[in-house]
């Protein structure tokens, strides 16, 4: 629970009240140190102020309170009650009641080390009070902004096809520091930001371990550990995080301050990465495992498809711009976008299960190929669909390319004399795949030489070796268009 002695405003450094023109307030005891903060400005002439304090005040006086003939002593034990009570400052009016600051009272701020200011007679503790919550108002003001404009950027990075390197990233630019993530091992499997040193790196991999779920039989109850914890080693800002999705992830961050705001997009990080890294337990969750778990047993897809939660589905495959292979937490993260948790990885393309009534639109970062909706029996045929549309899709550079859903003339001919006739026709070349596909995209793509290059990651010329080796071993002219209308019937029999 929050203290609520803590006002909900950040604190105010004392030096920007002394920077305000406005006031004219001066410092003539206590240290300078810029690490001064007032929490809010409070009025008494008592003797002892103490029982009236929560502490992190400006305590403004007029000393009214000081007898006549006062000596070290009062002042001594004046200010020691206040330093007791946490008092940050104290303010002195030099009107109407004394002319000028009591030389007792600057030595007994300047030995108990509490900043002493002159308010100049002009100024009066209202205008004191009100310029503190102006301040107070303005990075209250700056805090939100920062924590909103972070609560974007990680958002933004969430849905990148990298997607856990990305937040990482982010949180440590708006921390400052260093951000890692642990698995449930304990060993540190992304970061990013600069070391903090070895001393804080250990203390930062012991802090996970307060927070990481264990027990005998891999958890604890959710009371039986802190959900997050802190520290400080080395002058750096330790914190821990467990993620909320019970796989046993911890997000650690060093920073070498802590400031206004910075809890917050901390744990906003951490949701997302709980998101990011944990399975979905649900119904649905059970019904994919029984559904997976009645394929291997041998029921046929289509009894099983109602378990999943729908009867057509569309095949989205999907290949991230511009970098290698996607890992796992990428292809989740797509899965998670595409709004399902149906996800394969394969090679340097994922495969998603997408039911039929919900809407496919483009992933940033992602080049997508969408098959046309198709019942489970056909779920083979629909890859097959999907395929063609992201080679298509990339060799166009198309961000989202969908496979038409109107009548083929395949639907016009019985199946098996369709594929008797494909296997027929496609016999002389079927033994070598790249033969296959390269004639496959090349004539999707109207036979050119540059797109089918781009679609299969070959040289153009290797394209054109590929095509006259087709040509040879089917003995026909492919320059004809019926010849290729009747190889692409074909081809898209296979």
């Amino acid at each position: 629970m929050p203290d609520p002695t803590v006002p909900p405003t950040p604190p105010v450094a004392l030096d920007a009240l002394l920077a305000r023109a406005d006031l004219g307030l001066r410092r003539i005891a206590g240290p300078a140190d810029p690490a001064v903060v007032v929490h809010w400005a409070h009025t008494s002439e008592m003797a002892d102020p103490y029982p009236y304090l929560l502490g992190g005040e400006l305590l403004l006086s007029a000393g009214v309170h000081i007898p006549d003939g006062a000596g070290a002593g009062y002042f001594d034990a004046y200010v020691s009650r206040i330093v007791a009570a946490g008092g940050a400052a104290l303010g002195f009016g030099v009107a109407p009641v004394h002319d000028t600051v009591p030389g007792a009272l600057v030595e007994a701020c300047e030995m108990h080390g509490l900043p002493l200011l002159e308010v100049p007679p002009r100024t009066t503790f209202s205008a004191v009070a009100r310029a503190l919550w102006q301040l107070m108002a303005q990075a209250r003001t700056a805090e939100l902004r920062r924590v909103t404009e972070a609560q974007q950027s990680l958002a933004t990075a969430a849905a990148r096809p990298d997607p856990v390197p990305a937040v990482l990233q982010q949180l440590a630019r708006r921390l400052g520091g260093r951000a890692v993530l642990y698995g449930p091992e304990g060993t540190p499997i992304a970061g990013a930001g600069p070391d903090p040193g070895a001393e804080a790196r250990t203390a930062l991999a012991k802090l996970a371990e307060v927070v990481r779920p264990s027990g005998p039989s891999g958890q604890e109850p959710s009371d039986a550990r802190p959900s997050s914890a802190s520290d400080t080693v080395a002058g750096v800002r330790l914190v821990a995080h467990a993620l909320g999705n019970g796989e046993g992830f911890v997000l650690g961050s060093a920073a070498p301050q802590r400031d206004a705001g910075d809890h917050t997009i901390a744990s906003v990080a951490a949701v997302l990465l709980s998101l990011l890294t944990g399975e979905r337990h649900s119904g649905s969750g059970a019904g994919r495992s029984s559904a997976l778990v009645r394929l291997l047993l041998g029921a046929a897809p289509e009894e099983v498809a109602p378990l999943l939660g729908g009867d057509r589905w569309r095949v989205v495959r999907g290949r991230p711009d511009g970098r290698a292979a996607p890992d796992p937490v990428a292809a989740s993260a797509l899965g998670a976008a595409l709004g399902s948790s149906l996800v394969d990885v394969a090679g340097e393309v994922v495969r998603v299960l997408v039911p039929d009534g919900r809407t496919v639109e483009r992933v940033p970062g992602w080049t997508l190929g969408v098959s046309a909706a198709a019942a489970p029996r056909d779920w083979p045929a629909a890859d097959a669909q999907a395929s063609r549309a992201l080679a298509r899709a990339r060799a166009t550079r198309t961000p989202l390319l969908r496979h038409g859903d109107r009548p083929a003339l395949t639907d016009l001919v019985p199946p098996h004399d369709a594929d008797a006739h494909a296997r027929a026709l496609l016999a002389p070349i079927e033994r070598s795949p790249a033969l296959v596909d390269t004639l496959r995209t090349w004539l999707s793509l109207h036979g050119s030489w540059d797109r089918t290059a781009v679609a299969l990651d070959v040289h153009r010329n290797t394209v054109r070796q590929r095509i006259a080796r087709c040509a040879a071993l089917l003995d026909t002219d492919l320059d004809d268009p019926d010849v290729r209308m009747e190889l692409w019937f074909a081809l898209r029999r296979t």
